[in-house]
């Protein structure tokens, strides 16, 4: 039986990259879980890719017909916009592992869909210092940067990934990105003994 990884970790922590990482690593033969989203798309994303980019009637319509796995809301500066996972064929659980990106909510959303033991947390921890230059440096790549933006998500994370808000979860897969090479040879072998057991 298949296992969801579920990788988490605040903005700019490098989750991203080692979520690309993890997807190349023909030993582990993941696959993705594309979500879904309401937000613009940013400059080099590609619908379908790091997520599917629909309207809020449209999540409205997935809602109805009870596909929504799990929902969170995020109060931009730009308005409302709602990250979500839809129940829509992408998961095969008899055949395959998966990767996904979440939050310690969408995490328990998905646990409690699949069912326990079927999702498995990792999250992904960096000093604050080095995520807000790394988040700094991103934005400044953008032809419009949004600081406001990146500055509200920063804050944000500060409550999304409480101490509280993980113990709560139950998320004690920790690994820490300080050296990045390292931090995805550690996960590899989580990953590796998680589909064994």
């Amino acid at each position: 039986m298949g296992k969801i990884f579920c990788l988490m970790g605040k903005s700019a922590s490098g989750k991203d990259t080692i979520y690309r990482q993890l997807l190349l690593s023909e030993e582990l033969k993941l696959k993705k879980i594309v979500p879904y989203t309401t937000r613009p798309i940013r400059e080099r994303e590609k619908d379908g890719v790091q997520y599917f980019f629909v309207t809020e009637e449209r999540l409205g319509e997935l809602k109805a017909e009870g596909k929504v796995i799990e929902c969170r809301s995020y109060d931009t500066i730009h308005g409302v916009w709602y990250y979500f996972t839809v129940a829509d064929e992408q998961v095969d659980l008899d055949d395959n592992d998966y990767l996904i990106i979440g939050t310690p909510e969408s995490y328990i959303s998905t646990r409690e869909y699949y069912g326990e033991g079927r999702v498995v947390p990792i999250y992904i921890e960096l000093d604050d210092g080095v995520r807000l230059q790394r988040a700094l440096n991103r934005e400044n790549g953008q032809s419009t940067p949004r600081y406001e933006e990146m500055c509200r998500r920063f804050l944000a994370d500060a409550e999304d990934f409480s101490e509280q808000r993980l113990n709560e979860a139950g998320i004690v897969n920790r690994f820490d990105n300080d050296d990045l090479t390292r931090c995805i040879t550690e996960i590899v072998t989580f990953i590796r003994s998680e589909k064994e057991s």
